[in-house]
């Protein structure tokens, strides 16, 4: 359209001109220039804009020259030229400027999304409308729906003029319904199936019923986005020469409908024939050709070749060079169907990491990234260590992503900038529980616990909690920074109180109130040594009289009232060891982790006793992108006493035995697994045995005494392993992948007591003997099997688990469903 007016505007220069020039017109002398019609332009801005000034001789090319300037500064839609003796006269008509920019009718299309594009076509409120863009923005905006199926929408633009030359742009959308696949034809395959080939592609003619989400609408990007992936499959299987020759997309009649053809040439496979490396190799040759993932023989595998290029680029940038290019060039010999893989490697010149940049931490603050660099400024980049500054960050915890990005600085090829996003995730601040079990029923809690107190990367809580079994406070603050080179610094106060009775085990009430300080100390980058000190107050009372518990109680009980409650005053030391490699803190796919720890009474406590645990996670990625991954993980521990009391064993309290079920073996009951406590009745009445070996101490017939069982008890000893396959949530979108996890699992463990004496009530009947064996039988390892999605929320950690027991016994306490919320994975 402005072609159009220009070329206008020249012909009627042309023709003022040729008339003027039969009638004995001559070019003059500007002696002064008028322009008329400026209300947001500057007089001084449309001067620059025409290549005329006061005292030039002006002709027709010089005119014509001077109205195709003025179109061409974008400022105005219409411009006429005239002369009063050596007066220019320049009139112009300025375009309007946009006041405002509405949309209605759009709903696939959000309004940002539609800014967006406008932004960048220049249309933007409070700049000038060029009208002649109008009909092009309708059409790209058309086009746009026709890419996504919507073959019947219409987009109209409306310019409603406002007063003092503005205009409100307004796009009116009629989107329409969205053109369905019937039918995705695949012609010339023979390697892959029809079924296989849709398998592997987005686009989809048909959608299961109860894939809720699923859906058969065209998408022009997902149909490039399929071909590649039809491409790599064929290429990474070694048909090199595969081609997609044609594609077609047909309409149904009544444009509701579509049918798609993909036309593909697959050719033959090859197989590789040498790897050659060539370029610059700094030196460093043997060890290139000893990392190289390609063998010789081995078939074709396109995506090989892209992560040998990936790999020896990132090896490259271990060195400081930030931008290695390294290109496989393939001789293909289509007699012999083989490849020979010419890799070109040229490392570039070696950098300096001039910025490191942070953004995206709205609440943590910096230094408590930076502390976590192990690339410095104003060294050689090093990949490596940027990576590694990754994971520590990933690490935390606090953080959702963690993107870097290497920058060149402008003007300079020597240095770059290293760049840091972060996105923050929920680090606790606030949790309130809830959990539901098929069997416990429900819970709550309530606490406050942040990870990153105020952004400083300090830990601090006060959580209150309280179920129908335990009542909790805890106080607790550490600085895992206490000293710059990583020394950490912490401790907590706290009071409980324990109703074992209401959480699945024989009935006592355990109240302890106490105070801990701890200290970690690093050893290098993965390796970390805890150690602590702290004092523990415990009063044990209402215990049943099992005969397990009397074992313990009978020790430290006074003779003069066998009723009373027990205290117990004790000095406790803590050391541990902690190495991760994990990639990441929160939903890690990769590496692993190990924990060993011990604690013990100080000697000369009112109980002596220790206890060690190790628990130890490996993460198997079993794709590149980490879609799939293998989790196998263990834990075990064992703890006793030491030293004598009144001539006596000291023993591990019962209190703190270890305990299984629930989130550490799901499809049990909170608690349940292990030992059961027994009791020795004759008429009802508790028995206890005698030592003599008459089976009772109480006068009787022993015949009439009987074993009963009781409820879990736990134990000294504990084992428990996984196996997880952790799959893409299904139905879900690929931005939720670092909050949300689902799994399918194998869980298996026991607890066991290997102090308590079974043999000593061999006196008691054959057959209540073989009974009492079998509440404590070692061999009955628990296994169970189901899934698990695990998400993360503002409230904190919620976890869903379905699982059923492999192999049930009588006396197990199976839960199948659980549910919570504000639960610790």
């Amino acid at each position: 359209m402005r072609l159009n007016k220009l070329f206008a505007s020249m012909l009627l220069v042309g023709a003022t001109v040729s008339g003027n020039a039969h009638a004995g017109f001559e070019p003059f002398t500007v002696t002064d220039i008028q322009v008329d019609g400026l209300q947001r332009v500057a007089l001084g801005a449309a001067l620059l804009s025409l290549p005329i000034k006061v005292g030039d001789t002006v002709d027709q090319t010089k005119l014509q020259q001077a109205i195709k300037s003025l179109y061409g500064s974008t400022n105005f839609e219409d411009v006429k030229v005239s002369r009063d003796g050596g007066v220019l006269i320049v009139e112009v008509k300025e375009r309007p400027t946009i006041s405002t920019i509405t949309f209605e009718g759009n709903k696939d299309i959000k309004d940002e999304q539609l800014q967006e594009s406008l932004d960048g076509s220049g249309v933007k409120v409070g700049e000038a409308l060029d009208r002649t863009m109008i009909s092009g923005i309708e059409k790209g905006l058309q086009d746009f729906y026709y890419g996504v199926g919507k073959y019947g929408a219409k987009v109209e633009a409306q310019v409603i003029n406002l007063p003092r030359n503005r205009v409100e742009l307004k796009f009116n959308f009629t989107e329409g319904l969205a053109a369905e696949i019937k039918q995705i034809n695949f012609v010339g395959n023979t390697v892959f199936s029809d079924a296989q080939l849709r398998g592997m592609i987005e686009l989809k003619d048909y959608v299961a019923w109860w894939d809720l989400f699923g859906e058969r609408r065209y998408q022009k990007q997902k149909l490039q986005a399929d071909l590649e992936t039809i491409k790599n499959a064929y290429q990474n299987d070694g048909y090199i020469r595969f081609n997609v020759t044609s594609t077609q997309v047909a309409m149904t009649p009544d444009r509701k409908g579509l049918y798609i053809t993909i036309n593909v040439d697959e050719g033959d496979q090859y197989k590789v024939k040498e790897v050659n490396l060539t370029g610059d190799l700094m030196g460093r040759e043997e060890l290139m050709k000893a990392i190289l993932p390609i063998e010789a023989g081995t078939t074709y595998d396109g995506g090989d070749v892209t992560f040998t290029e990936e790999m020896y680029s990132k090896y490259l940038g271990r060195f400081g060079y930030a931008y290695p290019e390294v290109k496989t060039y393939p001789e293909i010999d289509d007699a012999t169907k083989e490849v020979t893989l010419n890799i070109n490697i040229k490392p570039g010149k070696r950098v300096y990491v001039r910025n490191i940049n942070v953004t995206g931490n709205e609440v943590t603050k910096d230094e408590v990234l930076r502390r976590e660099m192990r690339q410095m400024e104003g060294s050689w980049l090093n990949s490596a260590l940027v990576e590694t500054s990754k994971a520590r960050l990933n690490r935390l915890g606090f953080f959702e992503t963690v993107d870097t990005e290497t920058v060149q600085v402008p003007g300079s090829d020597d240095l770059v900038d290293v760049n840091f996003t972060v996105k923050e995730q929920p680090s606790g601040s606030f949790n309130a529980g809830v959990g539901y079990g098929t069997e416990s029923g429900l819970s709550l809690q309530f606490g406050v616990q942040q990870s990153n107190f105020l952004g400083t990367g300090n830990q601090a809580g006060i959580n209150l909690s309280t179920n129908k079994y335990s009542k909790n406070i805890n106080l607790s603050y550490t600085d895992p920074y206490f000293t710059k080179d990583g020394v950490s610094l912490g401790g907590s106060i706290y009071w409980n109180e324990f109703d074992a009775n209401e959480a699945n085990l024989e009935r006592y009430k355990n109240k302890s109130y106490g105070v801990a300080l701890n200290t970690g100390f690093p050893i290098n980058e993965y390796n970390r040594i805890n150690a602590g000190i702290g004092y523990r107050h415990n009063t044990i009372s209402e215990i049943s009289a099992y005969e397990q518990a009397l074992r313990f109680y009978d020790i430290y009980r006074e003779s003069d009232d066998p009723n009373s409650e027990l205290s117990f005053d004790n000095f406790e030391l803590s050391l541990g060891w902690y190495r991760s490699t994990l990639n990441r803190g929160t939903f890690p796919t990769d590496g692993s982790s190990q924990r060993l720890s011990g604690k013990m009474t100080v000697p000369g406590s009112d109980l002596q006793y220790f206890k060690t645990e190790f628990d130890t996670s490996f993460y198997f990625p079993l794709t590149r992108s980490h879609n799939f991954v293998m989790l196998a993980r263990a834990k075990a521990g064992y703890g006793n006493g030491y030293g004598k009391f009144n001539d006596n064993d000291q023993i591990l309290p019962f209190w703190e035995n270890y305990y299984l079920g629930g989130t550490s073996l799901r499809g049990f009951k909170s608690n349940t697994v292990g030992p059961r406590s027994f009791y020795v009745m004759r008429d009802n009445e508790p028995c206890p045995p005698d030592p003599s070996g008459n089976g009772c101490s109480l006068p009787g017939d022993p015949n009439r005494i009987e074993v009963s069982q009781g409820r879990s008890i736990g134990g000294n000893a504990m084992a428990v392993a996984s196996v997880e396959l952790i799959v893409p949530t299904p139905f879900l979108d690929e931005a939720y992948t670092n909050s949300v996890r689902t799994s399918f699992f194998v869980d298996a463990g026991n607890v066991w007591d290997t102090e308590f004496d079974y043999d000593a009530y061999r006196t008691l009947p054959a057959d209540q003997f073989d009974k009492l064996q079998d509440f404590s039988d070692p061999s009955r390892i628990r296994a169970s099997w189901g899934m698990s999605v695990q998400w993360l929320s503002p409230m904190g950690p919620m976890v869903f688990s379905l699982a059923w027991p492999i192999k049930e016994y009588e006396d197990d306490d199976t839960e199948i469903f659980s549910f919570n919320i504000g639960k610790t994975f």
